[in-house]
């Protein structure tokens, strides 16, 4: 069987619908003991105040400052002031919040439409919804745009797959403002849904495009209109890559165990909902100490294709914001870590992560949630982005506005 092949995992057609519409099969799971006990302690995180993701429970300073990168910053408001436009003053008060509101964090990447707030994409007219796609389409770089898109299209690829085409489709989103829209000031925007989250933090020409989260399930659709799309392929063959140019020491190093699921796997590592990944929805304060290879123990080719695979992570940023990030991440390069769990073979499905000061990245071959496989499969991806030690959501960016602002005002 190909790697890649879902078809013998296909569940009887609509078998895990709970609901002929994305309410109702929400309302629906959501009355599971084992839903009501992941929202009950993601409620719980959500009200600790926000740290960042550490190593060790100390966020590091001075890691970030505000700067001209050169961001689209005038398009981007442009476009989000046109969609405000089309919005009466409920849809306004619904999805528009604070720049500084804890609403940021109120995202999942589950199907379930349990969150109240925001605009829904399937419940608003065309207008506005091509209205909330341009202001992804010009935050964004064109190949950035184009994997959001290809993700909402394999949402309903899924759907069509499972029998679900209103709970699992291409349109089964939410999209929040925070702040008011400017080419100066602090504003950002969210969006929000099954394998697709976008949290973008404006300061100026600044962003901060994280967290971020990308996935498929299947992540390959074989017919229909959207037949030959593929998407992860690269993120996937850079990481097998990189572990194939290692020697026996730097795998064993790199290698924080060989089975995705028990065996060598540390006890409690993995998460029936998360499965590998550590810094999903929720987890903006968590604890994830280094593990793995440093690139410094990397020989130069190593080390430079570690950076392109980290690179492509990041090539949904405009051209300016994108090579700001490279060179954040390279000043931080000597510190970064590559860890990885599971085979190296052609058809192993594994977890790797890059981590440093500045940057999370996390790809996880995930088991079936709509599919039956019980074990990872390739066809099923998962990747994470996150910005470590507090700016997550430009959180650390905004503070420092803040201060700066104070000092101006005080002076």
């Amino acid at each position: 069987m190909n790697e890649y092949d879902y078809k013998p995992f296909l569940p009887e057609y609509g078998a895990k619908i709970a609901g002929p519409t994305a309410r109702a099969h929400a309302q629906a799971r959501l009355a599971t003991p084992r839903a009501q006990g992941l929202f009950g302690a993601w409620d719980k995180l959500f009200a600790e105040p926000f740290r960042g993701l550490t190593t060790d429970g100390r966020t590091l300073a001075n890691l970030f400052e505000p700067r001209d990168d050169g961001a689209p910053a005038a398009a981007i408001a442009q476009a989000a002031q046109a969609l405000l436009a089309q919005l009466d003053v409920h849809m306004r008060a619904h999805m528009q919040f604070p720049v500084n509101s804890d609403m940021w964090r109120r995202w999942q990447n589950t199907e379930l439409y349990a969150e109240q707030h925001g605009l829904r994409l399937e419940e608003t007219s065309e207008n506005i919804r091509a209205a909330v796609m341009n202001v992804l389409r010009v935050s964004m770089s064109a190949q950035g745009y184009d994997l959001a898109r290809n993700v909402m299209r394999l949402n309903r690829f899924l759907g069509d797959l499972t029998g679900g085409p209103h709970v699992l489709g291409e349109w089964n989103y939410n999209f929040c403002l925070f702040g008011e829209p400017s080419s100066s000031g602090p504003w950002g925007w969210q969006f929000f849904g099954h394998h697709l989250v976008l949290n973008c933090f404006l300061l100026g020409k600044q962003m901060v495009l994280t967290p971020a989260f990308w996935g498929a399930e299947p992540c390959l659709a074989d017919h229909g209109p959207h037949a030959g799309l593929h998407l992860f392929q690269d993120e996937e063959r850079g990481g097998l890559a990189l572990m194939h140019s290692f020697d026996h020491t730097q795998q064993t190093r790199a290698v924080v165990a060989h089975s995705m699921m028990g065996g060598d796997l540390p006890e409690g590592r993995r998460h029936f909902a998360d499965n590998l990944h550590l810094g999903g929805a929720y987890q903006d304060n968590r604890i994830v100490p280094y593990e793995g290879l440093r690139a410094d123990a990397m020989s130069a080719a190593q080390r430079r294709d570690l950076l392109s695979l980290a690179e492509k992570y990041i090539a949904c940023l405009p051209e300016g914001p994108r090579a700001a990030r490279m060179t954040e991440i390279e000043r931080h390069f000597s510190e970064t870590h590559f860890c990885w769990i599971g085979g190296t073979g052609e058809k192993d499905p594994f977890y790797y992560r890059i981590q440093s000061p500045v940057i999370f990245i996390e790809f996880d071959h995930h088991a079936g949630v709509f599919l039956t496989n019980a074990e990872p499969q390739k066809f099923h991806v998962h990747t994470i982005v996150r910005t470590p030690n507090g700016n997550d959501y430009g959180i650390d960016l905004l503070r420092q506005h803040y201060r700066s602002a104070a000092h101006y005002k005080h002076d």
